[in-house]
């Protein structure tokens, strides 16, 4: 388990949405410290958040944020991205983009950070994934995402002897402006980051944020068939 009181934290996409909401309720819980990148740090917004640029799928970008944290001891991979679609017609190119950056980009900055953090007497990494790690309804995001929670899992288990524990946050629709558009039940940014949190102070393993995230979850024990019905008959 991880205290956040007199924690360092950084969270990527930490100007908008849930990683907005991520940087407030870091320091409602205490955190000393909460570096919040963005490719634009001028887009960062609380009075007391550390802004910090940062483009996750840039080794260089990452590299130099890396230097500018050293005494992280809290990561937050929020930041990412749907660029592509059908993993038949949308272009190769777009497809890449999306593991670049739910991917590799996240990747990156684990391997940047992940000393800092042991160098610090350890600390915690919260992945942000998505109900959509689950099932495949939006392509190369959602195998993106699955790609995602996959690593979570293997790094759990590489980082624990370090001193270093993860966290998966899987969710469904948030009410941010990337879903404003989606005409279906969202879950607030901060009844999202509280649980988020709660799941970082727990040492849990994953946290299921929303009832169809659970329900898809709770799905994944039956047969595949049951999961996807509804949607092939569509």
């Amino acid at each position: 388990m991880t205290d956040i009181k007199d924690s360092v934290a950084l969270v990527t996409g930490g100007s908008r949405g849930i990683g907005k909401e991520l940087v407030e309720q870091l320091y409602e819980r205490g955190a000393s410290k909460v570096y919040a990148t963005a490719r634009d740090p001028r887009t960062v917004t609380h009075p007391d958040a550390v802004p910090l640029a940062l483009e996750v799928t840039d080794p260089a970008s990452v590299a130099a944020a890396a230097e500018q944290a050293q005494d992280v001891t809290i990561l937050v991979n929020n930041a990412g991205a749907s660029v592509g679609g059908s993993l038949l017609t949308t272009p190769l190119a777009d497809v890449r983009r999306d593991f670049e950056i739910n991917f590799f980009g996240p990747l990156l900055v684990t391997r940047a950070l992940a000393p800092v953090i042991e160098r610090n007497g350890g600390g915690h990494i919260l992945n942000i994934h998505s109900v959509l790690s689950w099932i495949g309804l939006t392509g190369s995001y959602s195998a993106s995402k699955a790609a995602l929670w996959q690593q979570s899992n293997s790094l759990r288990l590489e980082l624990r002897p370090r001193g270093i524990t993860v966290t998966g946050l899987h969710v469904g629709y948030v009410d941010t402006d990337l879903a404003a558009d989606v005409d279906a039940p969202k879950t607030s940014p901060h009844d999202v980051a509280v649980q988020a949190l709660d799941g970082i102070e727990q040492g849990a393993f994953e946290v299921l944020a929303d009832d169809i995230t659970r329900q898809v979850k709770a799905g994944l024990a039956g047969d595949p068939a049951d999961l996807y019905r509804q949607f092939m008959a569509a």
